[in-house]
C-alpha cells in the first residue's frame, strides 16, 4: 500500500480515485463495500460494487477529538440485511475507510478506523454512525459513589457465574406476540419476577445471537408470561431456543438474598441519602453520622 504514490496522483488534477468500507462484524463477519461502479480486491478481500453503501464527509481533527461519520446504504439479501440489523448482528463492527486509486488498487491510504454505532433503518435503507477510535475516551472512567451496584451482572467486577443450576433457563418458545411478548404454558421452579431486569438471549432461528432485556416476569395459574422492554429480533417463532437469566435490581438487599454475592457487591449502600442536606438537629432518632443498618 502506497499512500504517496496515492497523493501524487491526486497532485495530477485528473483522478481515478473512489472509496472502499471494510466491515467485521463481531461473529467474524467480514464484509467489503465500495461506491466504484465495479468490485474492487485489496487486503485479500472484495469490496462489492453493488451493495449501495456510501458515506457523508468524513470529520478528523487532531488531538483527543471524536473522528466521526455517517454511513448510508441499502437494504439487500446479499449484503446488509434487515434481518442482520434487528439481531444486532452489526451493532458495535469494526469499520475501515480507504481512499483508493481503482485503477491502481495499490495506491491507497487509510482513511478511518473505528466501529458502527447507533444504526437506523426505514424504507429499505440504513444509516449508521461512524465512530472513531477517540470514542471510546469519551466513556465514563472510575468508580461513581452510588447506593445501587454499579456492575452487570456476571461481568468481571460481579463474578457471578450465571450458569449456576437456578439462576438460568433454557426454553423452547410456546407463544410470541410481536416479539415482545412470550407465553410459556409449564415453566416453574423459578419465582415470580425471577428473570425481571435479566437477559433473554436467543440461540437458535433466524434470530440467534440477539438479545432483550425483560422489562416484566410474571408467574401465574395459566403459565409464565415474559415481557420485553423492545422487540428482539427478526422473525423469532414457536420452535426457537431462548435461554432466559436472573434479573437483579442492583440493590445490596438483592445481592446478598438472591445471588449470595455480597463481597462482590460495587455499590455503597450506607451513604446518607440527599435529605441529609437539609436535616436538623433532631432528639428523636440517632443522629451520629454512623450507617442506618445496624
Amino acid at each position: 500500500m502506497s499512500a504517496a504514490a496515492l497523493y501524487a496522483h491526486l497532485a495530477l488534477g485528473t483522478t481515478t480515485v473512489c472509496r472502499a468500507w471494510a466491515v467485521r462484524r463481531r461473529d467474524g463477519a467480514l464484509f467489503g463495500f465500495t461506491d466504484h461502479d465495479r468490485d474492487l480486491w485489496f487486503e485479500e478481500m472484495r469490496f462489492r460494487a453493488d451493495s449501495g453503501l456510501t458515506a457523508r464527509s468524513l470529520q478528523q481533527t487532531t488531538g483527543l477529538s471524536v473522528d466521526n461519520s455517517e454511513a448510508l446504504g441499502a437494504l439487500s439479501d446479499a449484503a446488509v440485511t434487515e434481518a442482520d440489523l434487528l439481531a444486532g448482528r452489526f451493532d458495535g463492527a469494526e469499520v475501515r475507510c480507504w481512499l483508493v486509486n481503482w485503477a491502481d488498487v495499490a495506491e491507497r491510504v487509510l482513511q478511518f478506523r473505528g466501529s458502527l454505532g447507533e444504526i437506523t433503518r426505514a424504507a429499505g435503507t440504513f444509516r449508521a454512525e461512524l465512530r472513531g477510535l477517540t470514542e471510546a475516551l469519551n466513556q465514563p472512567q472510575g468508580r461513581a459513589y452510588q447506593r445501587d451496584c454499579s456492575a452487570v451482572l456476571g461481568d468481571a467486577s460481579c463474578r457471578f457465574d450465571l450458569g449456576r443450576p437456578g439462576f438460568m433457563a433454557e426454553r423452547v418458545v410456546e407463544v410470541v406476540e410481536d416479539r415482545v411478548l412470550f407465553r410459556f404454558g409449564e415453566f416453574r421452579g423459578f419465582d415470580d419476577r425471577w428473570f425481571e431486569k435479566g437477559r433473554m438471549v436467543v440461540l437458535s432461528g433466524e434470530a440467534a445471537g440477539a438479545v432483550g432485556v425483560i422489562k416484566n416476569d410474571r408467574l401465574g395459574a395459566g403459565g409464565r408470561v415474559v415481557e420485553l422492554w423492545q422487540a428482539i429480533g427478526p422473525g423469532i417463532a414457536p420452535g426457537d431456543r431462548l435461554r432466559l437469566e436472573a434479573g437483579c435490581d442492583r440493590r445490596a438487599e438483592t445481592c446478598r438474598l438472591k445471588f449470595g454475592n455480597i463481597r462482590n457487591f460495587r455499590g455503597f449502600p450506607h451513604i446518607p441519602g440527599e435529605d441529609w442536606l437539609s436535616a436538623v438537629p433532631s432528639g428523636a432518632s440517632v443522629n451520629d453520622g454512623g450507617s442506618r443498618f445496624r
